[in-house]
C-alpha cells in the first residue's frame, strides 16, 4: 500500500478531491497548513508570528492507495493541482507497511 501526499494551493483542492473521488479513490484525508510557497495573490498571503515568515494556507492531501494505483492519483494531483505557477507544490509517495481497521470487534 502506498500514501501519496501533496501540498497544493487552497484554491485548488477542491478539484483535485472531486477528481480523486471520481477516479474511485475514497481513502483521503485534507488538512489546512501554513508554508513558503510564492502566493497567487496578494490577498493569499499573511504573516505567521510564529514562523517570523510570510506564509500562505495550503492544503495537505493525503491519499493511500494499493500500488498500482498509485501513479494514477499522482497523474490526477499534478493534473488539477495546477495553477499557472512554474511551481505549485509538492506531491510525495511513502510506502505504507501495515493498515489496521478501526471496528467495533477490536479487542478493548
Amino acid at each position: 500500500m502506498k500514501e501519496v501526499k501533496a501540498f497544493v494551493h487552497r484554491a485548488r483542492i477542491a478539484d483535485i478531491v472531486q477528481a480523486l473521488e471520481a477516479a474511485g479513490f475514497r481513502h483521503l484525508a485534507v488538512v489546512d497548513v501554513k508554508s513558503l510557497l510564492t502566493a497567487l495573490s496578494d490577498s493569499e498571503q499573511n504573516y505567521s508570528i510564529e514562523l517570523g515568515e510570510r506564509v500562505i494556507n495550503q492544503a495537505k492531501i493525503e491519499v493511500f492507495c494499493e500500488d498500482h494505483q498509485t501513479e494514477h492519483a499522482v497523474q490526477i494531483i499534478r493534473q488539477f493541482g495546477r495553477t499557472g505557477q512554474a511551481l505549485a507544490g509538492w506531491v510525495y509517495e511513502s510506502t505504507v507497511d501495515r493498515v489496521w481497521p478501526i471496528d467495533r470487534s477490536t479487542p478493548g
